[in-house]
């Protein structure tokens, strides 16, 4: 890296586990069910009793809901300029219990004592191992946004951290929707970013654009989701997301326990229960129907878990029509759940993001 800054010394923290592990390996779709039914096996052996004493090794406190000693204990401990207009920042972050990664799309003109700040759009990455690149990786948001006056914000959201504060039997942590929506905020004060906010994302990061939007009034001032799992207890959806975490390598029932005993945690978790605080936002919803559309390859079958994901948005969009609050949807033809389609909506919503932001929409 060509500029890192260097911490002073300070008291050592208990041991923390590395945002930056092994890739995990992809499983096929048809080997998700064995990798579920090992993870739940792993979660009944491993499950500590009520009362029980937490591990010694685990890195937050017992009952902990993950935010660790709260926003004042993050802190960025290195920089990396990758170029004029990009800087990746390593954020040690309580609430994780361990170092995640941001990416900084910077406006035209910006530096550190520019004694300004700027709109900041928060772009949420789905289960990819490139996590904050992927959208740098695989679109070309640098070159829409050079011209917008933003602030653009890529976070760390883990593999499959599913975008919320994890259960884990009580003991807490990480704490994903903790950092990304108490830590960073203010920690990007320093940089220039302003409090008028909008947020994006895609498939699971969809869902965390419109999660973080309903649950956090005055946070975020739009939100967009493409191809997002909007309705977490629709009927399925449960050995979705188990298929999801168990590919990846993590614990289904970790999240938000067991849909059943943990119905609470579920239902305060999905956006389609969590709509109503969604009023007098801009919102924009887009979804394939999982079958082959124009920007599919020409062997392109039906995508499943677009098929899936259609399914939650338009529910979602039906719950927000019932509530009275106004959203712009586009349900298109297309099966495959991944870049081609998400660049083209993430520009079709630009008008929606730029009226929360308050910017242009040229």
């Amino acid at each position: 890296m060509r500029l890192r800054t260097t911490p002073p010394a300070r008291a050592p923290r208990p041991a923390r586990r590395s945002a930056h592990r092994r890739p995990a390996r992809r499983r096929p779709a048809r080997r998700w069910a064995a990798g579920l039914l090992a993870a739940v096996l792993t979660a009944l052996l491993l499950a500590p009793q009520a009362g029980a004493a937490a591990p010694a090794w685990w890195p937050w406190p017992p009952g902990d809901d993950g935010g660790g000693d709260g926003p004042g204990g993050a802190r960025v401990v290195a920089e990396d300029r990758v170029d004029d207009r990009t800087l990746d920042l390593t954020v040690d972050s309580p609430a994780l219990g361990f170092e995640a990664r941001v990416r900084l799309l910077l406006p035209a003109g910006w530096r550190p004592d520019a004694g300004r700040t700027w709109p900041t759009l928060y772009l949420l990455h789905g289960p990819d191992e490139a996590e904050y690149r992927s959208w740098t990786r695989y679109t070309d948001i640098e070159g829409f946004l050079a011209d917008k006056d933003v602030l653009t914000v890529l976070p760390s959201g883990g593999q499959a951290g599913f975008y919320s504060d994890w259960w884990n039997y009580g003991l807490g942590g990480p704490g994903w929707e903790t950092f990304h929506t108490a830590e960073l905020p203010e920690l990007l004060a320093a940089y220039g970013a302003g409090e008028r906010r909008a947020v994006a994302g895609i498939s699971v990061g969809g869902y965390g654009a419109m999660k973080y939007a309903a649950l956090h009034p005055g946070l975020f001032h739009a939100a967009a989701s493409y191809s997002g799992l909007l309705h977490t207890t629709m009927t399925g959806m449960r050995s979705v997301i188990s298929g999801i975490l168990a590919r990846e390598g993590e614990n289904p029932v970790g999240l938000w326990g067991d849909l059943w005993s943990g119905r609470a945690r579920w239902s305060a978790n999905n956006p389609y229960e969590q709509a109503a605080g969604l009023r007098d936002l801009p919102l924009y919803i887009a979804n394939g129907n999982g079958r082959p559309g124009p920007l599919d390859p020409p062997d392109q079958g039906v995508d499943a878990l677009e098929v899936a994901t259609d399914l939650t948005s338009r529910a979602f969009a039906n719950r927000l029509a019932d509530l009275g609050v106004d959203a712009t949807t586009h349900f298109y033809q297309g099966s495959l759940h991944g870049w081609r389609y998400w660049e083209r909506e993430f520009r079709a919503s630009w008008p929606v993001l730029a009226r929360g932001l308050g910017v242009p929409a040229a």
